[in-house]
């Protein structure tokens, strides 16, 4: 047609390479996990933060689904945020159980003298393990048994010096002779029986010279249920085969354990915790004994800094309050924890007998020179 424009054409021209070697295809650097944090996608075949050409697109408004939504960023705080609940939770129910447990006498209180704090200072607590035995379950036929805090005696003296990253303990053993005031000589276990908590503070100070701080009484019926709620402890031992209180045939218990280290749950942790005769190994005696209730202690600790035990630490937190009876209440208790934690496990140490001697109405009892105390002493004050 004689109006028709004319159009001129003309070749293409491809910049690139003069020769036949081939192109270059170079891809995005794979995102690092704090790109993926930031919230920055990697990039696709649609480009950066497009859908992948497969993919259906959403329409506007629609929701992502819920694939689209787990980012790795999400699951990292998801994480986070089931730990710190599961930690507010365990706080909460150690608070609420440690106001509400049962604490120690008044003039038990009074017989205390004030510390520092022990996240920054150390202080001298004083634990007692009682012979109570409980109405019901295991140990309730135990020969002998007492099923009242009122005329039990110790079986557990321990002083622990704690805190400003120390961690020292010192056992006395239940026979030794002591002044108990008001009463004049006799073993120092006694002392409790006769005057319940407040007296046996004042025992140990006058023997030790230590003014006591805090004080913590265990009662062996509730000690098996904690350590279940800790899920056991690991001891190692040599090899025990001890009838206590007569034995399993006649209403006590019998404990056997191979030479090793040993998961033991609440019941075996108590029982050797208990352990004064053994045929197995006929060296144990008292002072053996409290050498295994520092050993039970240690790994009691070791267990509730573990990893396992964070699974189980709102029954623990519930629990570990009412184990015990003391005048600490629940922040004061939680500075004793960590304490402990940066302190370390405490070396056995026993204070050891240099003789004997028969007591009227007691019966034989280990007797310790002012020199071995002072000694004693000195090592649990200054390591």
């Amino acid at each position: 047609m004689p109006n028709e424009p004319q159009v001129e054409e003309r070749p293409y021209k491809v910049y690139g390479r003069q020769d036949d070697r081939p192109y270059k295809v170079y891809k995005a650097r794979p995102r690092g996990l704090k790109a993926l944090l930031r919230g920055e996608e990697e990039i696709g075949p649609g480009g950066p933060g497009r859908e992948p050409p497969d993919r259906r697109p959403r329409v506007p408004g629609e929701r992502p689904s819920w694939r689209e939504r787990i980012t790795p960023k999400r699951v990292i705080l998801g994480v986070l945020g089931a730990i710190v609940f599961w930690l507010l939770l365990s706080l909460v129910l150690f608070m609420i159980s440690s106001a509400t447990a049962p604490g120690i006498p008044s003039d038990a209180e009074k017989a205390l003298a004030s510390g520092p704090n022990m996240l920054t200072g150390t202080d001298t607590v004083l634990i007692l393990g009682t012979d109570q035995r409980p109405r019901t379950g295991p140990g309730s036929k135990e020969p002998g048994s007492n099923y009242n805090d009122s005329g039990s005696r110790t079986d557990t003296i321990m002083l622990w010096r704690i805190g400003g990253g120390t961690s020292r303990r010192l056992s006395i053993p239940r026979d030794t002779a002591a002044p108990i005031p008001g009463h004049g000589l006799g073993k120092i276990n006694a002392a409790y029986a006769f005057g319940g908590p407040a007296l046996t503070i004042k025992t140990v100070e006058a023997l030790t010279g230590i003014k006591i701080n805090h004080v913590i009484i265990v009662n062996l019926a509730n000690f098996p249920p904690f350590i279940d709620a800790i899920g056991g402890v690991d001891v190692k031992t040599e090899r025990v085969c001890a009838a206590i209180s007569g034995g399993k045939a006649n209403g006590g218990f019998t404990l056997r354990l191979s030479r090793g280290t040993h998961h033991l749950n609440g019941l075996q942790a108590l029982l050797y915790s208990r352990i004064r005769e053994n045929p197995c190994n006929p060296a144990d005696s008292d002072l053996t004994r409290v050498k295994h209730q520092q050993e039970i202690l240690n790994a009691v600790k070791s267990k509730l800094f573990s990893v396992g035990t964070f699974f189980r630490l709102p029954w623990a937190s519930w629990d570990a309050p009412r184990v015990v009876r003391t005048d600490m209440g629940g922040p004061t208790l939680l500075s004793l924890f960590a304490a402990s934690e940066i302190g370390g496990s405490a070396p056995v140490r026993v204070l050891k007998p240099t003789g004997g001697q028969f007591l009227p109405g007691y019966g034989d009892a280990l007797t310790v020179s002012p020199g071995a105390v002072q000694a004693a002493v000195h090592q649990l004050m200054n390591g």
